[in-house]
């Protein structure tokens, strides 16, 4: 399993770094522990103790219970009456409906932002894109996945529309452990960059239906590629 880092016994995280969204302890156990689900160091079955959870990582019951919750939500565990929570594992089937479901929403999201967007959030999308390809370039794997979500929030508030931004937003979280994992794999990092690359040049093009399909794909690319990487397991 992964080392828990060294933490004081407070369940509260320290402040994130100025422009860095914050983070919750709750929310880095549920990524801690969605990391080693998605790897096979925590195979289907394998019940999950919240006192042994808390214990690990030098917390109290409660951050540990909103990850288990957190995780259920997404599909790798599942939560029953008497038994505790165990690890599981959604279908391919069931994983395929929530990508289909999530490429819908971001497509949508980007198409509204290349008719709706701001001079303020252009700028602030491309100098976004550009930190993202030195990111790249320096193959820093977790700065980029910060970032990534940083980037379609951006395009997501862009679209302006709340609703919608709820919903791919929610979808998106949901989603998380599965794309956290196919990131990792070998050149995805510069292929993802790339994808980005026509997603922005057709919201800056104004190009409604270019920048809905370059996202659509790009998705698509994702669940392929967290497909793949199951398999390399």
């Amino acid at each position: 399993m992964i080392a828990s880092s060294p933490r004081s016994a407070s369940d509260g995280a320290p402040d994130a770094p100025a422009g860095r969204p914050h983070t919750t302890r709750a929310e880095e156990l549920r990524v801690q522990i969605a990391d080693e689900i998605t790897r096979g160091q925590l195979p289907p079955g394998t019940t999950l103790d919240e006192t042994a959870l808390a214990a690990r990582f030098g917390v109290s019951r409660t951050p540990v219970r909103e990850a288990i919750r957190e995780l259920a939500a997404s599909g790798l565990v599942d939560t029953r009456p008497h038994r505790g929570a165990v690890v599981a594992r959604p279908s391919l089937e069931r994983l395929k409906a929530m990508f289909e479901v999530m490429a819908e929403l971001e497509a949508l999201c980007a198409g509204l932002c290349a008719t709706r967007i701001t001079p303020p959030e252009r700028h602030a999308l491309e100098m976004l894109h550009a930190e993202m390809g030195d990111l790249m370039r320096q193959g820093d794997f977790t700065a980029y996945r910060e970032r990534n979500e940083a980037f379609h929030a951006a395009i997501h508030a862009g679209a302006h529309n709340d609703y919608l931004a709820e919903l791919a937003s929610g979808t998106r979280h949901r989603l998380s452990p599965f794309r956290r994992a196919q990131i990792g794999a070998l050149g995805r990092l510069a292929l993802s960059h790339q994808e980005h690359e026509r997603v922005v040049t057709a919201i800056l093009r104004g190009d409604r239906e270019g920048a809905g399909q370059a996202m659509r794909e790009h998705i698509s690319v994702v669940h392929d590629a967290y497909e793949a990487y199951t398999q390399s397991l």
